[in-house]
């Protein structure tokens, strides 16, 4: 059944955040945001969570012991990605920011190319082509522009395909945002601009960058605002379904999804300086894989059996991450300034007397136009 929703202002962009199953697993729904998914989809949609969140533990504790430079948690808001990544086609782009490990894992990205990045031994990690999802941005609130800009190539391309893009609750402070929105606005681009508010930016809370929900803000722009519950996957799956669709013809929507970072802004920062554990501890009880297992398990799609294998799996996986973290090839030292300079300046990067390997072949236009034609389907 297709969404009712056709961008009509609702309650979602100011009142609590729409929501389907709520923190016990008891399932609402909302007419509105249909929740189109087979016992199969829902089966995935918990298992890609459940390893997701497997993949997010063991890379923190690599970090810990050295293994990564950095890592940016998403423990407690792995609902956002793969609620999106199920909603979004495969002809779409996403655009992430730097802890979308989930779109990244649904996307089909492997283990090395999520971690390759923070294992310092590449500047992306992905064919964004191939895959359709851009590599993360690290510069606060740029990748909005990428996405906008793409989204008004898609539109002069008339394929139909649509742009989503995530972005923090702290980016929607930073002008490259909002200089997106106006764009996004003034040529209606098929744009879903897929606000995070968990709660913090780094440690400024999100109450003292905005007076009224964020969700709130597309009324300025002129386009449709909604605001989800962001540890509910069903809410967040129907919602960015319907945007997409409205999107697709209809232009920008602004969609805030309400979740809360439960781990520290990353392995460099430490929370407890400016939150509190019984903040953190309320916030544990909305956790959005406790409410799809009891949801799953109520309807008899879950059992002991299952849920066992699904832990060997998950295991398994943090077997795997551990193995693959620690085999990576070290890069070349001689590639250091590659995709840097116009002109090969290597030779003076490395020291007096190390051969300096030959350059990398240039990029031509028909390679560019080849590969873009590939992302647009």
């Amino acid at each position: 059944m297709p969404p009712t929703w056709t961008g009509e202002p609702c309650d979602g962009a100011s009142g609590p955040p729409i929501q389907v199953l709520d923190p016990s697993g008891q399932f609402t729904a909302d007419p509105r945001f249909p929740v189109d998914l087979d016992d199969g989809d829902l089966l995935g949609l918990h298992r890609d969570m459940v390893l997701v969140r497997q993949l997010d533990t063991t890379a923190t504790a690599l970090q810990q012991q050295g293994e990564l430079g950095l890592w940016a948690s998403s423990r407690g808001q792995e609902a956002i990605g793969v609620g999106l990544a199920a909603a979004v086609a495969p002809s779409d782009m996403v655009f992430p920011s730097y802890r979308e490990h989930a779109l990244a894992w649904c996307r089909g990205v492997g283990i090395s190319g999520i971690l390759g990045l923070f294992r310092g031994i590449t500047n992306g990690g992905w064919d964004p082509a191939a895959v359709g999802l851009a590599v993360p941005s690290i510069v606060i609130g740029a990748q909005v522009l990428h996405a906008v800009g793409y989204a008004m190539g898609q539109q002069l391309d008339g394929g139909g395909e649509a742009t989503a893009v995530v972005f923090g609750d702290g980016a929607s402070s930073q002008g490259d945002t909002l200089e997106a929105m106006v764009w996004a606005a003034s040529f209606e681009a098929p744009v879903v601009l897929l606000c995070i508010n968990n709660g913090w930016a780094i440690s400024v809370p999100a109450a003292r960058q905005s007076r009224i929900p964020l969700a709130q803000r597309a009324r300025g722009f002129g386009f449709p605002g909604l605001r989800v519950d962001g540890n509910d996957v069903l809410a967040m799956y129907a919602v960015a379904r319907a945007a997409l669709d409205y999107a697709r013809t209809g232009g920008p929507v602004l969609i805030e999804a309400v979740t809360y970072r439960m781990a520290a802004h990353t392995t460099a920062d430490d929370d407890m300086r400016y939150r509190t554990r019984a903040e953190v501890d309320q916030w544990q009880e909305r956790d959005p894989i406790s409410r799809l297992t009891a949801h799953l398990v109520d309807c008899g799609l879950l059992d002991d059996g299952a849920l066992a294998e699904l832990q060997h799996e998950s295991q398994r996986l943090a077997e795997a991450v551990r193995h693959e973290v620690r085999t990576m090839p070290m890069p070349d030292v001689r590639t250091l300034g590659r995709h840097a300079y116009a002109s090969d300046t290597r030779a003076s990067l490395v020291p007096a007397g190390v051969p300096v390997a030959p350059p990398a072949p240039a990029v031509d236009s028909a390679v560019r136009a080849t590969a873009l034609s590939a992302a647009h389907g």
